[in-house]
């Protein structure tokens, strides 16, 4: 309970309580920026969960934000039911292909358990193209219906659900079970010697990582408009969502949502530096994690540890 009455926690409280007020002053452009990188917020939140505390690193999240995109979009552009029927059905889909993936990976230890993710990918990106009449293929599934086409209720409703999952994600983190992910992921042997079962530990970690990065690709398609390989599948997003958690700081799940805005905005702001915009954010990510191992919520959080 030390966060709930530490500093940080009341400035995270401030922001998210000024963040809800900008619709009223802001263009229509930020708050569509902001909206996405509010949803990849969830999405490094949710990877650092499963590396940051149970230790596993998940070369592949996109292989769960796009199944519960793609699923959601399929559904509403055959059968043009409900947006929010086909987020649940995108969500759950997403928990029953991160169940039948984490069973067998977890089964390895070290780097075959990234690769067993990064491959879960290429299968995902390879069935799009395959099945393009069903998929929309390299071209893109197009959605029928959106949520809202309002620009500031599209930003309340991701600032909304960050916030929301940031707190379930943190106090996940926080609890028994996030205790006990923690030790599994720094010494499995120990752990498992305490008696601690720690593969039903991390596969509950994977399930819940895979809930929430599937409802928020859901989500964001259902904004977009669209489904397509380079948003929610492509390898370099699921790099994103994995430097957008180690900036924030690994082991805070709330860093990993400062980190996503910090990428997203950063590099659409670089945007007309072109090519070098991709260099410029690069740089400054290495520089963060050589100088500052904890990323930006972690060194706060030492500072004020200090004080």
């Amino acid at each position: 309970m030390g966060f709930f009455t530490s500093r940080l926690f009341w400035i995270a409280l401030l922001v998210v309580a000024v963040a809800a007020t900008l619709p009223l002053y802001v263009s229509g452009y930020i708050l569509g920026l902001l909206t996405v990188a509010f949803y990849f917020g969830v999405f490094a939140m949710s990877w650092d969960l499963l590396f940051g505390f149970a230790g596993e690193v998940n070369f592949g999240p996109t292989f769960l934000i796009g199944t519960g995109a793609y699923t959601a979009g399929i559904v509403n552009n055959l059968y043009g039911v409900s947006p929010y029927f086909c987020i649940f059905i995108g969500a759950m889909a997403a928990v029953v292909a991160g169940f039948v993936l984490a069973l067998p990976a977890l089964r390895v230890r070290g780097p075959y358990f990234g690769l067993t993710t990064l491959v879960a990918v290429l299968m995902l990106q390879n069935f799009i193209v395959v099945f393009a009449d069903l998929t929309g293929g390299e071209i893109g599934l197009t959605i029928p219906d959106v949520i809202t086409i309002n620009a500031g209720a599209n930003y309340w409703i991701a600032l909304g659900f960050m916030t929301v999952s940031g707190a379930i994600l943190y106090g996940l983190s926080q609890s028994p079970i996030g205790l006990v992910l923690q030790a599994s992921g720094q010494d499995p042997v120990q752990a498992g010697a305490l008696g601690f079962n720690i593969v039903k530990h991390k596969l509950f970690a994977f399930v819940v990582s895979a809930f929430f990065s599937g409802l928020s690709g859901a989500l964001l398609v259902f904004y977009f408009g669209t489904a397509s390989v380079g948003t929610v599948v492509d390898v370099a997003v699921g790099v994103n969502v994995i430097v957008a958690a180690v900036l924030g700081g690994r082991r805070t799940v709330i860093g990993a949502a400062l980190g996503a805005v910090f990428l997203i905005v950063a590099g659409e702001f670089l945007r007309p530096t072109g090519e070098l915009a991709t260099f410029i954010v690069s740089a400054i990510a290495l520089l963060v994690v050589l100088f500052f191992p904890g990323g930006f919520l972690g060194a706060a959080m030492s500072r004020e540890a200090r004080t």
